[in-house]
């Protein structure tokens, strides 16, 4: 078949989001987020953002087929994040998807954003290689993810126990009085400062910990030893140098990040790993990853920073995956899963 043209609407936290691909072409790309509603409150807030969403999702459909140059008529199919996310946040964009689908007598696949991120990279880097591991770094996931085929077959090899490293970093922003998000300010400081600093541990990297989790992550404790350390140094009358505390914040999270993922690449026989989600912008985290994959003679595929955060390319990309690998659209009546696991690519 030709290369089937497709819509993506993204609407799984702040922004709503709206894309046109062609095969593996990026024809336009339209982003609305309400970030700066949150940031008066120190993180995103559902009802706020499920109402941003209400106010864009038209006009920011409508322009991403006016940027392509088509009708709503003129598409093949339409994806739609339907998970994992904001509950509210979701039901405005599948509801908004199904409506447009219906209207226009479009399939309808109702995918999962996280493996949107790995889909993305196909627009900068082509066709994903079979047994190629991808490394999920957003705001609410860490996790690596076995990637056979990005249509059909995607499991889960390791995952966070507890605190994403985004999380993580947020939390730590907080303690040192960054607005949100706190995530850029940690990395424009941790770049002037010294890693050597202080030590912050590294989760699930040592021991028996380490053999029983190989793959896995633990950030709480990082969280903990940071706050404990500007404690000790508040109570001593220190001055507290923010730009070493970011340093040895970024510098311990992206190496427990980049050796576990050349890990499960050697035990996986993996020679290409992908990195995905919002935190893959963090300028540490890509360094230690590029570094890593020479020394392990592995490929890593890092997209482009605006490809990086959440945005219609993304699900438009997985979509497309589906469509020309004959997945079968998802039924009329399927639903948003808040939770969705990271096993499952496309709703049924």
């Amino acid at each position: 078949m030709s290369e089937p043209l497709i819509l993506g609407i993204e609407s799984t936290c702040d922004e709503t989001a709206a894309a046109v691909v062609r095969g593996k072409t990026l024809v336009s790309n339209v982003v609305a987020s309400s970030m700066d509603e949150h940031a008066r409150y120190g993180g995103v807030i559902p009802e706020i953002a499920s109402r941003a969403h209400t106010e864009s999702f038209v006009p920011v459909v409508s322009q991403a087929l006016a940027d392509a140059n088509i009708e709503l008529s003129d598409v093949d199919a339409i994806a739609v994040s339907a998970g994992p996310g904001l509950a509210g946040c979701l039901a405005v964009g599948v509801s908004g998807a199904k409506s447009l689908a219906w209207a226009a007598g479009k399939p309808l696949y109702g995918i999962n954003h996280v493996i949107g991120h790995v889909a993305v990279t196909q627009l900068q880097f082509g066709d994903i290689p079979e047994n190629t591991l991808a490394l999920i770094v957003s705001g609410g996931h860490t996790s690596i993810l076995h990637v056979n085929n990005i249509a059909t077959d995607v499991s889960v090899i390791g995952t966070t126990l507890d605190d994403a490293a985004g999380e993580c970093f947020d939390k730590v922003a907080r303690l040192l009085g960054f607005p949100y998000p706190g995530g850029p300010h940690i990395d424009r400081h941790a770049q002037a400062g010294n890693s050597k600093a202080l030590r912050v541990p590294q989760g699930l990297t040592q021991g028996k910990a380490a053999a029983a989790h190989p793959y896995d992550f633990s950030f709480s404790g990082v969280k903990t030893a940071v706050a404990r350390w500007i404690e000790s140094q508040v109570d001593q009358g220190n001055d507290i140098n923010v730009d070493d505390v970011c340093a040895a914040l970024a510098d311990s999270v992206a190496s427990v990040l980049a050796n576990k993922t050349m890990k499960a690449a050697r035990g996986l026989d993996s020679s290409t790993v992908i990195v995905g989600g919002g935190f893959s912008a963090n300028s540490q985290l890509r360094a230690a990853l590029v570094d890593a994959g020479k020394r392990y003679g592995v490929n890593v595929r890092i997209p482009e920073i605006r490809l990086c955060t959440d945005n219609g390319a993304m699900v438009a990309m997985l979509g497309s995956n589906l469509v020309s690998a004959g997945v079968k659209p998802s039924s009329a009546d399927f639903s948003i899963d808040s939770s969705m696991s990271l096993n499952t690519i496309c709703m049924q």
